[in-house]
């Protein structure tokens, strides 16, 4: 890990107790965090030189009935990147926007509400992005079906095979 990585990472074993950190390599540091520190922890990366957010996911761990929510900061100053991920409730998704410190996110809280239904306090506009008129569960969360969803929006139909058609082609009149 960089010294400045490391740095940090001394810095924030202070403000949080309960702090899982994983070296996945020289510039990038992976830290899992109880839910109520996120903010800190976001801020005070983003004080640090961390200001880009290059993509905020979520994980749907159906076993454990938690989503993980996970935040992607680099520094253009080091090349230096923190993965800094929480976990909520799957039942009760719900978290607290960091528009206040990205605007940009805006777009990424309103995708993963679109696919996988978590609710972001303090982002009033959960317009759908991608998904016009959806009205099943949130098709990124494990426990959607969708071969029962394509079922129910689009009924089998059947095929009539169209041998003259299929003959033309393979003959080269047509091009299939």
């Amino acid at each position: 890990m960089m010294s400045s990585m490391s740095e940090i990472v001394k810095n924030l074993k202070t403000l949080v107790k309960k702090l899982e950190i994983v070296e996945i390599d020289e510039r990038e540091v992976k830290i899992e965090i109880p839910c109520e520190k996120t903010l800190n922890v976001l801020s005070f990366l983003k004080g640090n030189g961390y200001s880009h957010l290059s993509i905020l996911t979520a994980v749907d761990w159906i076993e454990e009935n938690k989503f993980e929510i996970v935040y992607v900061l680099f520094s253009w100053e080091n090349g230096g990147k923190f993965v800094v991920s929480t976990k909520i409730d799957r039942k009760k998704a719900k978290f607290v926007s960091v528009m206040h410190l990205w605007p940009i996110a805006r777009f990424y809280e309103r995708e993963l509400h679109e696919f996988f239904g978590i609710q972001f306090e303090g982002n009033d506009d959960m317009r759908p992005l991608f998904l016009e008129n959806w009205d099943s569960l949130p098709p990124l969360r494990k426990d959607f079906d969708p071969l029962e969803y394509s079922k129910e929006k689009f009924p089998d139909r059947e095929y009539i095979k169209d041998v003259i058609y299929e003959a033309k082609v393979i003959r080269g009149d047509l091009n299939g």
